[in-house]
Formats: structure tokens, sequence, C-alpha cells
């Protein structure tokens, strides 16, 4: 027969057991419940910045559907690993609750948008659509008419920072469009970049990353153009570098330019000449399309196309110093 000490002792022992094995069914659940709530992701455009988005967000256990854009090398990685492939825009939307977009033009998001194997096509009422690359306003703010129509959101979300920073999900998000759609999509975009900012009405990202991405391309190539014709005034590139940094010109984008003009690195900037070429084009685009003109990239958007066109187009932007090295020889 039991003493009361272990009668005592048992029952609390069975309490315990109970308590423990509730706060372990509470946990498993709640794990199973934030596996279960992950949506849904289609995923077109694994590039460098794509695949690197894909990756992150794989790590993550996102269930997700990718279409083969242009290579196939990170998209054979990619099912690999988990994802599942398909072979139209509209089949990634069927099986999508966000659908994202890192392309290289505009042209190529409106290409995969459109038509009757587009995205646009198989889309579900309440699906959000986002588009990662720099595109053009007018062309984002027309899209968004026609998602719109199919009962779905479209939103623009260009990005900064680089690959190897989307890795780690430390990208600069520049999100704009309908305000409920990115609230529901806010924790997914904070999976993939350190800084997710809202900027209004849908186009208003785009906008804001030409504006950017001018500025910036128009600095590396002035920096560039700096270092060429430092050897045609017989000075070295390094000492004006360090004349230059201890002033108020000292930039992020300088240092990037120096990797490559004084240290031979090219890869600290990790930009190509044809995309740089591509952003300050749609700048220049943008400006017409308000009816306006633009005077600073005139010489920026030259000088890039000029690039492209003696084949430097897959060099990166700190290379631009070759580039000007031959053109102030001629």
């Amino acid at each position: 027969m039991l003493t009361y000490h272990q009668t005592y002792t048992t029952l609390v022992f069975k309490l315990l057991l109970r308590h423990e094995f509730r706060v372990s069914t509470h946990i498993y659940n709640f794990t199973e419940r934030k596996k279960m709530a992950k949506p849904n992701i289609g995923f077109i455009g694994l590039g460098l910045m794509g695949s690197a988005m894909v990756g992150r967000l794989q790590s993550l256990e996102y269930p997700l559907t990718i279409m083969a854009n242009v290579s196939r090398p990170r998209v054979d990685e990619a099912v690999a690993a988990g994802a599942v492939e398909v072979t139209s825009g509209k089949a990634v939307a069927e099986a999508s609750d966000i659908v994202m977009l890192c392309m290289d033009t505009s042209a190529s998001v409106e290409g995969r948008m459109r038509g009757e194997d587009g995205i646009i096509s198989g889309l579900k009422p309440g699906t959000v659509v986002i588009d990662f690359g720099t595109s053009l306003p007018a062309s984002t703010k027309a899209l968004g008419e026609e998602v719109a129509a199919a009962g779905c959101t479209y939103l623009d979300g260009p990005l900064g920072r680089t690959p190897a920073q989307a890795v780690d999900g430390l990208l600069n998000i520049m999100c704009s469009g309908d305000k409920t759609a990115f609230e529901k999509i806010k924790p997914v975009l904070e999976d993939l970049g350190e800084n997710v900012f809202y900027l209004d009405e849908l186009g208003s990202g785009n906008a804001i990353k030409l504006i950017n991405n001018f500025f910036g391309m128009t600095t590396a190539s002035a920096m560039a153009e700096a270092f060429a014709m430092a050897d045609q005034a017989g000075v070295s590139r390094e000492s004006l570098y360090d004349v230059m940094a201890a002033g108020p010109l000292r930039s992020v984008m300088m240092d990037l330019v120096k990797a490559y003009g004084v240290d031979g690195d090219p890869s600290k900037l990790g930009f190509s000449i044809r995309n740089a070429a591509k952003d300050v084009g749609y700048y220049n685009q943008m400006s017409l399309d308000l009816g306006t003109t633009t005077t600073m990239s005139v010489s920026t958007n030259k000088a890039f196309k000029a690039a492209v066109d003696q084949g430097m187009g897959d060099n990166m932007v700190s290379e631009m110093v070759d580039f000007f090295a031959k053109d102030l020889t001629k």
C-alpha cells in the first residue's frame, strides 16, 4: 500500500507529465501553424539577385514555384533544394499566393505578365504580385491596372544592395502600391530585406530607384574618369584617391570604384555596365514621360551606352575606369 508521501509524489509527477505534454503539444502546434502560415511563393527571374533571394526564401522554408527566364544553372540549384519548376507564368500564378518578379527590363516583365500563358491569366483573387526589378513607372502603373482588373494587387519593390547581401536577407526594398497589400506581404519582405520602405502610390518605388541609380552611376562614372584623367596628368591614382578621400567627396561609391581603379578588384561593386546603362536610360525615359528633360544624366548615359557598344556590357561598373582610360587617349 502506498504511503501518503508516495501517493502525493505520484500525483505531482503525473501533473507535471500532463503539463509537459500540454506545453510540448502547444509548442508543436505553434510550430506547425507557423509552417502552415507561410504563403506559397512564385518566383520568376533567377539571375544573380533573384537566385540569392530564392536561396534566402528556401532557407526559411517557404514553398516555392519557379520558372526559368534566361539561364538554367540557378534554376536547377533551386529545384535541387526543393522548389517546383513550371513552364509558364500562368502556372506560377496558379500555384502562388505571392508572385515575385526579378527581371532585367520592363519589356521582360510585361512579356511574363501578359498573354494567354502569362501571370495575369493565372491569378487567383487576392494574389499579390511584386516586381523587384527596376522598371519604368509608366509600365508599372499600366500593369497595376490590369492586375487590379483580375481582382489582385500589383506592387513595385525595386532593390538596393547586392546579391551577397540578399543571401542574408539584408536588402533595401523600396515598395509602393496598395498599403493593405503591402502590409499583407510585409513579413515576407522583412525576411528578404533589412530595410523595407513603403513609398506611397504604385510606381513611386521605381521612380525613387531610378533617381537613386542615376545619382549613383553618375558618381561612379565621374570617379572612373577622374582616375583615367590622373593617368593623363601623370599623377598616381592612389595619390588622387588619398587626397579626395580626405575631404567631403569621400563616399562609399568612391571606395567601390577605387577598389578596381587602384586595387584591381572589380567585384566590390557587383553591378554590370549593361544594367547601369539600362537604369540611366530609364531615368531619361521617365523624365520624358513626366514632360521634362534631364541635363545631368546626358553624359552619364552617353558613356555607359558607348561602353556597352564596345563590348563592356558584362563588365562591372567600376571597370568604367578602363573605358575612360581608352576614351581619353583618342
